[in-house]
């Protein structure tokens, strides 16, 4: 979601911050800010809109040498410039950017107003500028005795602060006191440090840094960081063992750029090849007719104890979670599920510590799935991250797992994540039923097919079929329906949603069988009906539901194996070559990215940035 930048050292800062935000634009955002410590003041600038905006509003000069900066994502207040961060407090001697919620916000504004703060915006984050304020200046807890120890503290001042708020942050703070120091800290909301040179950053997100440093410390929950030109210490706010180590970023986080494409959406669609190879990659061994996935670090001993197999996710992830569990389920002969993230936990689910669970995520810090994940492990479960972003929240939580390796994801519409997902998933697969139930035969069926996949979305891709004709129908219908059966009824999920979030048509996915019991009432003359058939054993059920759909003047869009005579019950048919039926959703979901993007192109949307949305969701 919201995206911070701080920087200190000896560049200009500002455009180094406004580059930072730039790079932080794919999170999703409405509004943006900087603070500058120029001339023993701090210069603010804010604007709705785009970083585009805010860097105009500094282009007169805005001089100095350390700051921080913001892009907002609206949660508490409308999306004005009062309540676009940075935000300042009374005296314009503290100024605070903040990712997260404070939950305890109103009765400390009640508080805080009392003492004489003046709230400038509506934002909860507003709250954390005063309070830090209120401390800095040695008092107590509202009205109690001046403490002398932390009266110009910093350091004490913003870990006092914290320790009254509830809720989450990752919160950057400057001090016109102290010009060249920044006070940052962590509780759900990823924060990553990055050590250059005689200078040093902060960001929400390691993309901002690389191009300045790949040596960068991942701060932990419950920590807290100084910042300065000599260096970074960091201590835990419940006074225990500081944990953040320096590590360096893979060398994939530096491609970021959108080279010749017009969008981020459509550059990442066509980079979906090498990001299936960089997944695959020294997974397979088609020999053994398995795949060893080293993160995971289970024996065949433990692979064989697993009793369920539990997948979570959101959004994009949770639709490539349905076609994991459907794999596993099958080839494995182990029961598997999909859960939605952000309903699993407040169920008080029952956790079975013979089974495993899987946390999806592309960014590694949807906070629904850590929260999951938070729960598994305080239940006995035994839970391991399927992540894009190395040193992310859900990685770090779990401990082992699988790292997705599809790269840099600017749009926030996810397209190459959710194919790694599902590589990903289907590797586990693999590896674990060759421990239970499948032949060295079968399993080099299925490694020699999942290495032919990334050469297949290539040869699609360079090939798409009538996409243009489906676009026409699609942006002058009220509603879109996506069907399938099997595998492929996640694929119609993935489909809708992608639709929903670029083109924002309306959209519903059924499995194929459920179109009659009750949304085969919306049906009208001449409504697209997107239908995923690939040539796998439940064709024959799905082409009957096609017909109930005809029947009643729908158009039907057929996406199907190239050459399948199934394609005569379409009115546009777009083939897709063909593999086994487990893969087939890495190959038909490719012309539903692709009607999105182009009814989203048809219809003005923004593409990369759609309204509402955000790429990284952190708070609940």
């Amino acid at each position: 979601m919201c995206g911070i930048i701080g920087y200190t050292g000896t560049r200009d800062v500002a455009p180094l911050l406004v580059r930072g935000l730039r790079r932080l634009e794919y999170r999703g955002y409405d509004s943006a800010g900087i603070a500058v410590a120029s001339h023993m003041r701090f210069e603010v600038r804010k604007e709705v809109g785009r970083v585009a905006d805010l860097e105009r509003s500094v282009e007169d000069g805005l001089e100095g040498i350390s700051g921080i900066a913001h892009t907002r994502w609206a949660t508490h207040g409308g999306v004005t410039r009062e309540n676009a961060h940075p935000h300042l407090d009374n005296e314009g001697r503290i100024v605070v950017v903040h990712n997260g919620i404070i939950e305890n916000m109103a009765p400390l504004k009640t508080r805080l107003i009392a003492e004489g703060a003046i709230f400038r915006s509506e934002t909860d984050s507003e709250i954390l500028a005063h309070l830090i304020a209120h401390f800095y200046h040695g008092y107590g807890s509202f009205g109690d005795s001046i403490i002398p120890d932390i009266a110009g503290d910093p350091v004490a001042a913003v870990k006092m602060a914290l320790s009254r708020v509830r809720g989450t942050w990752g919160v950057a703070v400057m001090f016109l006191d102290h010009p060249g120091m920044i006070i940052a800290a962590r509780n759900g909301s990823p924060l990553v440090i990055g050590i250059g040179d005689g200078e040093t950053f902060i960001a929400s997100d390691p993309h901002a840094l690389v191009p300045y440093t790949r040596r960068v410390m991942f701060m932990a929950d419950g920590e807290l960081a100084r910042l300065t030109v000599d260096g970074v210490e960091t201590w835990r706010l419940d006074g225990g063992t500081k944990t953040s180590s320096i590590e360096t970023l893979e060398e994939e986080w530096g491609d970021g750029e959108q080279g010749d494409f017009p969008h981020f959406m459509l550059k990442e669609i066509h980079d979906q090849p090498e990001a299936l190879r960089q997944c695959i990659s020294g997974r397979v061994l088609v020999e053994d007719g398995t795949a060893k996935l080293g993160g995971l670090d289970l024996s065949p001993r433990e692979l064989v104890d697993i009793q369920r197999v539990t997948l979570l996710g959101c959004g994009t992830s949770y639709n490539a979670c349905l076609v994991g569990a459907y794999a596993i389920e099958q080839l494995a002969r182990i029961p598997a599920t999909a859960e939605i993230a952000s309903e699993y936990r407040y169920r008080n689910p029952v956790v079975d510590p013979r089974g495993l669970h899987f946390a999806v995520s592309q960014s590694g810090e949807t906070a629904d799935t850590l929260g999951a994940v938070k729960e598994i492990q305080r239940k006995g479960g035994a839970v391991m991250g399927a992540v894009n972003v190395v040193g992310s929240s859900i990685a770090r939580t779990c401990g082992r797992g699988v790292y997705l390796h599809s790269g840099p994801e600017m749009a926030v519409a996810s397209t190459k994540a959710y194919s790694n997902m599902v590589a990903a998933l289907c590797l586990f697969t693999l590896q674990l039923a060759r421990t239970t139930h499948l032949s060295a035969h079968a399993g080099r069926e299925f490694a020699e097919h999942l290495q032919a996949i990334p050469g297949l979305v290539e040869q699609y891709l360079a090939n798409p079929g009538p996409i243009d004709d489906a676009v026409r129908w699609v942006c002058d219908s009220k509603i879109t329906f996506f069907l399938g059966r099997g595998v492929s009824a996640s694929v119609a999920a993935e489909g809708a949603l992608k639709l929903m979030e670029v083109s924002y048509v309306p959209s519903i996915a059924y499995p194929s069988g459920e179109m009659k019991h009750g949304p085969i009432a919306l049906l009208e003359k001449g409504s697209p009906v997107i239908c995923i058939v690939p040539n796998d054993p439940l064709k024959a059920k799905t082409a009957s539901n096609v017909q109930e759909c005809r029947a009643r003047g729908a158009r039907i869009i057929m996406v199907h194996t190239a050459g399948d005579p199934i394609a005569e019950l379409a009115d546009v048919a777009i083939p897709v070559p063909e593999t086994l039926e487990w893969f087939s959703p890495l190959l038909t979901v490719l012309p539903l990215q692709l009607l999105a993007y182009k009814a989203g192109l048809a219809l003005g949307r923004d593409i990369d940035r759609p309204r509402n949305l955000a790429k990284s969701v952190t708070v609940e």
